[in-house]
């Protein structure tokens, strides 16, 4: 029966033996006025702060606290008696309540905490993110650009951040995480938790991009919980990791998890970095054999240059060994190298020793595809059995301009309209190779600036600063590639 009251209404229906169960709705809560935004954070893991449980959780919007259940004794209704906060919000329906009354509260004054929860993203939007640089004002009253926000080093996981923080400004991937109808439908295998990780990226996407936020930063916990999970604990919150490990990782377990596989299915990661090249490879003989033995080892079939096709998500570039010993007039000089020099690796010609546990070979590369988005790694670090050691020659490079057709085989240098990049994003290591630290540049390409980010700390940086940084990750992009991969929505 249906009953008008002034202030709600109350619909009562018989179940099972008796019970009677009532849903009362309102449009005007005497409780609005005691919500405090500045507590509301939902960066964090939806766990009840008492059962420990994912179930049925509501957040307090007075304290900030998650509790679970509403109904009378569960732990938000105990809390609503307890310390008289009476608005709760439940995390995964959306809905707000008062309790310990027990009824919806359907009020346009509480949108903003909704989209703070789950921004959302209209196909406007995301065209227009990239074309202004407006500053926006969150509900704690610092300003920020969307998209260049820090991020909390909950213990040591800046080297996790950085890698995030670049991918976060590489538009075709942003575009395709921003919009979670472009991967929802996407089927996995049961119990498969990787899909996770795409789930956790586009909410971490939409947060770094919410021009509503209530405060300038984000936590990347709930992204980083299920990295921990994904990757078995190889890379934790607690313990520094190497971002370039980090991010091969997060670059396959994501392509695998969008339904990419090896060879014939493409996803956003391959569509945006995937390159190809040719390895010519030829086995050396033993050092320790005679030079005879040698010379008719090298005139078998096994012994003779082999070509094979491979593609890339990034590019590794070796640095020329830095000196051992300096003398008194060189102590303070740093080792340089021009970026080309390192590049010089892929110009087909370049030989370089690789050698396994039992064989040793000469191998040389020739890129033949270049990616609209080009990863460079340089490398830094080298690890034998006792320790790690870091090379700390600075790489000089161009910001813009940097054409790569060189690299390239004949046939591709026919076939490829524009082999000119543009930096986008610099990662850049700094201290020792054990308890160093991470810090990013990134271009945004709204505003045209650059900007330095180290977890929460975001501030502007001169272009010809970041040249004289050790560099470890760069991300280019090509000076067409707006055509090609900005306009995704599915894969």
């Amino acid at each position: 029966k249906w009953t008008s009251l002034p202030v709600h209404f109350v619909f009562a229906a018989k179940i099972g033996r008796g019970r009677v169960v009532e849903d009362r709705r309102s449009r005007h809560c005497p409780y609005l006025d005691t919500i405090n935004r500045s507590v509301l954070d939902f960066d964090f893991e939806k766990l009840c702060s008492i059962s420990l449980s994912h179930i049925n959780v509501y957040a307090c919007l007075i304290c900030g606290k998650y509790f679970q259940g509403r109904g009378l004794k569960s732990h938000a209704y105990t809390h609503s008696v307890q310390f008289t906060h009476h608005v709760f919000l439940n995390l995964h329906t959306l809905k707000f309540y008062c309790l310990p009354d027990n009824y919806e509260i359907i009020d346009s004054s509480l949108e903003d905490i909704t989209y703070v929860l789950k921004p959302t993203f209209t196909k406007q939007h995301i065209a227009g993110l990239d074309k202004q640089g407006k500053l926006y004002r969150a509900y704690d009253g610092t300003t920020y650009l969307p998209g260049i926000v820090g991020l909390n080093n909950i213990k040591a996981n800046d080297y996790a951040n950085v890698v995030l923080q670049a991918f976060s400004n590489v538009p075709p991937l942003r575009n395709y995480f921003l919009e979670e109808e472009n991967y929802r439908e996407i089927r996995r295998p049961p119990g498969d938790i990787m899909f996770l990780l795409v789930q956790r990226f586009g909410e971490l996407m939409r947060k770094l991009w919410n021009p509503r936020n209530f405060k300038a930063h984000v936590s990347p916990h709930e992204m980083l919980q299920a990295v921990v999970l994904c990757s078995k604990k190889n890379f934790q919150i607690t313990k520094q990791g190497d971002a370039v490990d980090f991010m091969t990782w997060f670059l396959n377990a994501l392509h695998g998890a969008l339904g990419g596989t090896k060879k014939k299915k493409p996803s956003i990661i391959t569509k945006a970095f995937q390159g190809s090249m040719r390895i010519f490879s030829k086995k050396l003989p033993h050092p320790d054999l005679l030079p005879e033995e040698k010379e008719a080892l090298l005139v078998t079939d096994e012994y003779q240059e082999q070509m094979s096709e491979s593609t890339f998500l990034f590019l590794t570039l070796d640095l020329p060994t830095a000196p051992l010993y300096k003398d008194e007039k060189e102590q303070l000089i740093i080792p340089q190298v021009p970026l080309f020099n390192i590049l010089g690796k892929f110009n087909g010609s370049t030989e370089k020793e690789y050698k396994t546990y039992k064989e040793n070979f000469l191998k040389r590369f020739q890129l033949t595809k270049l990616p609209p988005y080009l990863i460079f790694c340089i490398k830094r670090f080298t690890k034998n059995n006792f320790f790690v050691e870091k090379n700390p020659t600075i790489v000089n490079f161009p910001i813009t301009n940097v054409d790569l057709r060189e690299y390239l085989t004949e046939e591709a240098q026919v076939t490829e309209k524009n082999t000119t990049y543009d930096l986008v994003a610099n990662v850049v290591h700094d201290g020792k190779p054990t308890e160093g630290a991470y810090r990013i540049h990134v271009l945004h390409h709204g505003t045209g600036k650059w900007y330095e980010m180290q977890d929460l700390q975001v501030t502007d940086i001169l272009p010809q600063m970041i040249t004289l940084s050790e560099a470890y990750i760069q991300i280019w992009k090509r000076q067409d590639s707006d055509d090609d991969t900005n306009n995704h929505t599915g894969v």
